[in-house]
């Protein structure tokens, strides 16, 4: 256990966290929303620091992250915990662990250790991931700040919902971040997520305005929020943001409190990347749809073909730094 970070002692005993945007108020003896932060005698604790329920050496595509050193390994790790209580969780068992079960599990680990491993399995980043990486903030601010001292940069694959607090204390050491824009609506935040739509929003202005190398999921689930009209609306925010933010829309096969819904079909996947190619966005990306076209990376400008890759796996990247060949057009993303 270790002394959360942002959060402010109250009257009687209780705490408020800042970490994420829920502001949780948390009386004597309970926790927050995330089920891993714990009030303890008028002190908020992390009941997960060091506690690593997931590890693995994954291509930096299956974050995913198509314009962030392609082709390179990415260290990732977790805890178990989120704040998000998605009914379609592909994580489910971990991620809502200390809800479903009131258990906390994992392998002691120090940031030393993870930065370590990270280095020897020649991993270019870390990324925090599987679960939500604010509900293991302070394992995570601590093994960033390690990491950049040994040359590695650090990903956050979250879903956006951390405070402004949050993202100030791990700047400039989060280098880049696929944020889950779930829907555009708050019904669906709401019923879906238990959340809100709104600080997500903010999150994404806010990484985007700081220089974290920002990319996009939207899970499409068919009834949900895969409408034209919603679509249309999400992809017009991406463009007013940046029309060069990377935007993947995935495949939604049922799963965990959510398997009376048929998975995506191909097509709407497809009539999705269309559009965002008609809301002016230069880079939006098929997932879960192995061998699909919109695997790859095309120039925006000539429309030549600078990355080929097939699921996870770049098959060719013909990239001149961060230059396409062909046109010379400036490719955004962070290519060495």
């Amino acid at each position: 256990m270790k002394e959360a970070y942002l959060y402010e002692k109250k009257e009687g005993q209780r705490v408020r966290c800042f970490l994420c945007n829920h502001h949780c108020l948390i009386k004597e003896g309970a926790r927050g929303i995330c089920g891993v932060r714990e009030n303890q005698g008028g002190t908020l604790v992390s009941l997960v620091y060091g506690k690593v329920i997931a590890r693995h050496v994954d291509p930096i595509e299956k974050k995913p992250l198509f314009h962030f050193l392609p082709g390179s390994r990415s260290y990732s790790f977790a805890t178990v915990g989120c704040n998000f209580k998605c009914l379609f969780c592909q994580n489910a068992d971990i991620s809502q662990m200390p809800a479903d079960r009131n258990e906390i599990w994992g392998e002691d680990m120090t940031p030393a250790m993870l930065v370590e491993e990270a280095a020897h399995s020649r991993s270019s980043t870390l990324s925090y991931t599987y679960t939500e990486p604010t509900i293991f903030f302070e394992l995570a601010l601590d093994t960033a700040r390690l990491a950049v001292t040994q040359g590695l940069k650090n990903i956050f694959v979250s879903n956006g919902y951390m405070t402004e607090e949050c993202l100030k204390e791990i700047y400039p050491d989060l280098h880049g971040a696929n944020v889950d824009l779930k829907a555009f609506t708050n019904k669906f935040y709401k019923e879906q997520c238990g959340a809100k739509l709104d600080p997500v929003l903010r999150t994404l202005e806010i990484m985007r305005k700081a220089g974290v190398w920002l990319e996009v999921t939207t899970l499409l689930i068919p009834g949900l929020n895969d409408s034209a009209e919603e679509l249309k609306t999400l992809a017009r925010f991406l463009y007013d943001l940046d029309p060069g933010i990377p935007w993947h829309i995935s495949r939604f096969h049922p799963t965990y409190r959510l398997t009376n819904i048929r998975s995506t079909p191909p097509e709407s996947i497809h009539r999705a990347k269309d559009i965002g190619y008609e809301a002016g966005l230069k880079y939006v990306y098929t997932g879960n749809v192995p061998g699909d076209e919109g695997e790859k990376t095309f120039c925006h400008q000539c429309k030549a073909l600078l990355i080929d890759r097939f699921g996870f796996y770049v098959k060719k990247n013909v990239m001149k730094n961060d230059r396409c060949p062909k046109c010379d057009a400036l490719i955004p993303g962070v290519w060495s």
